[in-house]
């Protein structure tokens, strides 16, 4: 057991020695690795995981919330939220991630003040290990920064410990034409401390300051941040813009090898203190880059699937699968052990950038325009040259599908529906951002009160409201909570929906989307076909090869195919999961 240990130390100095290369540290590389294992509580007899090992099956069902998006006047909003899961969707969700429930400053969480406290105005800890206790929790590690309002960043002000060089700055002379942000405020802000004026870096904004991870303290203290949320229920940690944790003058200071090498050593010591525990890569960036952060099944157990939304939503809104096919074509297959994160809405917007390459900018412009036509926003970056660009629109699923580029129609429940029938049934892991599941709507009093564009789709529901229209069968938030509980069970039942089953792409054309799932043992099979326009469009199951010692049925509708010569009439956007099993 003694050798396992030796060999978890080897490990951690090998992945300290690739990220501090060439960096003149105050201590040894060993004596980090040392204080690293003991942060994480790792014993000499800590065994070395099994690689390749999947954490997740078919039931894996999350959901995305903010810990207050579910309010009661008379209680904690951490205790409704809990008593909503319970209400409403117990059965039908497994995980939950609650955004940033921390002391915060701005950015609705994402600008932390305080790491280890929960929000007074959400509840405590308690509430957090409770939620746990039902539900398994994913927490946010905002990794690359954190609020100027925090102690670290006042204890750097005034030239003290800790803090005092936790955090990134360079000079307005530096040539950082390359850097690569998601904002269009500058870059360098200036702070005057006890040594005199510093620049310190700010990739999102002037609220939210860059740690510097050249220091390792500052990796330190993440892994007693990391400690203390296993210890209060965390299982799955989200790396908040991770993309950009690593800087370095005259690149691109985005996808740096060291950022990757960072988040191979968080999975190594952290698989080892907690073998279920899971990490997942929050990066909003083109497609090819986003995949990078797979590794070799050694950096995120699941990556977010960025490319999704912007993708599927332009196929609907169009009736053209056409993008949606190739993509689905090009993307490898997750290894055991990885899996891809699949969601379609969530509190930020839809990213444009996970788009670039995939759609044209004239596809990309028509896009826009239609969620501008719909009610939305649009959120900008820095471009080269000083230029801005899209970089994510701004509005509620429900809103972003309620019509075509032609104009909005009667077509919008059946639109959310196929959608989210679309995601259930793709290789990985389904998210469900609450206010998709509940179907609100934009809230543009939310947004014009915080002056931000995101708040459009950070609505906050009054309980007992929200309890009263899902109990009414003619309300269109309990319509569609109720037809997606319906296709989440079924899925949780089926093991050709395991996030690690084969997955091949259909083709049926550009009206009908379609793709083939295999269970791993290979006895199950479902073949998922969508009509991804506004008209009714005809399905020759000649087309998709059914076996014909098999016997097939429709698992959404419960129909029968008898005939495997017949075409099935497929009504404006209906989904079928044709399976041989029930």
């Amino acid at each position: 057991m003694q050798e396992n240990a030796e060999d978890l130390l080897l490990r951690v100095i090998h992945h300290l020695e690739v990220i501090y290369s060439g960096r003149v540290l105050s201590r040894p590389t060993e004596d980090i690795a040392a204080d690293l294992l003991e942060l994480m509580r790792l014993s000499p007899d800590t065994t070395p995981t099994m690689p390749h090992r999947n954490l997740w099956d078919q039931s894996e069902i999350a959901m995305i919330t903010y810990g207050d998006s579910v309010k009661c006047d008379s209680e904690r909003p951490l205790v409704t939220l809990r008593r909503f899961l319970d209400e409403q969707l117990s059965g039908t969700v497994s995980s939950v991630h609650v955004l940033p429930f921390f002391p915060w400053s701005s950015d609705d969480g994402f600008a932390v003040i305080n790491y280890a406290a929960v929000n007074e105005a959400l509840g405590d800890w308690n509430d957090i290990r409770d939620l746990s206790s039902n539900y398994r929790l994913m927490a946010d590690l905002v990794i690359n920064h954190c609020s100027s309002r925090s102690q670290w960043f006042e204890n750097f002000r005034q030239g003290i410990d800790p803090g005092r060089d936790y955090f990134l700055t360079a000079s307005p002379d530096d040539d950082l034409s390359a850097v690569v942000r998601p904002r269009t405020s500058p870059l360098l802000r200036e702070t005057e401390t006890a040594t005199g004026t510093r620049h310190v870096w700010c990739t999102f904004s002037h609220d939210q300051v860059d740690f510097d991870f050249g220091n390792p303290r500052v990796l330190e203290e993440f892994l007693r941040i990391i400690r203390l949320y296993l210890d209060m229920g965390v299982n799955i940690f989200r790396l908040d813009a991770v993309a950009f944790l690593w800087k370095q003058i005259g690149t691109s200071c985005i996808n740096l090898e060291q950022t990757h090498e960072v988040v191979r050593l968080l999975r190594t010591l952290i698989e080892h203190a907690e073998p279920s525990a899971m990490l997942i890569t929050e990066t909003n960036i083109p497609n090819r880059e986003n995949l990078a952060y797979f590794g070799n099944a050694n950096e995120a157990h699941a990556i977010y699937n960025f490319s999704l939304p912007p993708l599927l939503v332009n196929t609907l809104i169009t009736g053209n699968c056409r993008y949606l096919s190739h993509w689905m074509m090009s993307m490898p297959p997750a290894q055991n052990g990885t899996t891809y994160f699949n969601f379609i809405a969530s509190h930020d917007g839809i990213g444009l950038r996970p788009a670039e390459g995939l759609l044209s900018d004239e596809e990309i412009d028509a896009f826009i325009n239609t969620m501008l036509m719909f009610g939305g926003q649009v959120s900008w970056r820095a471009g080269s040259g000083g230029t801005r660009k899209a970089y994510e629109v701004n509005i509620s699923l429900y809103d972003s599908l309620q019509g075509t580029t032609g104009g909005p129609d009667r077509w919008n429940l059946e639109r959310v529906v196929c959608a989210h029938a679309i995601m259930l049934g793709l290789e990985g892991i389904p998210a469900f951002y609450v206010h998709s599941l509940v179907g609100t709507r934009n809230d543009y009093q939310r947004m014009q009160h915080s002056g931000h564009n995101r708040a459009i789709n950070r609505h906050q529901w009054n309980y007992p409201d929200l309890k009263m229209e899902l109990e009414n069968p003619d309300s269109p938030h309990h319509q569609v909570l109720q037809r997606l509980k319906d296709l989440i069970s079924i899925r949780r039942r089926q093991p050709a929906f395991h996030p690690n089953a084969i997955q091949f792409t259909l083709h049926l054309g550009e009206s009908l989307f379609g793709y083939w799932r295999q269970s791993i043992d290979r006895r199950h099979s479902v073949f998922c076909i969508y009509n991804v326009t506004n008209d009714e469009q005809t399905l020759k199951l000649s087309d998709i090869n059914l076996v014909i010692t098999d016997q097939w049925i429709d698992l959404i509708s419960g129909q029968t195919l008898d005939n495997l010569n017949d075409s099935l009439s497929l009504a404006p956007y209906q989904a079928v999961w044709i399976s041989n099993q029930t």
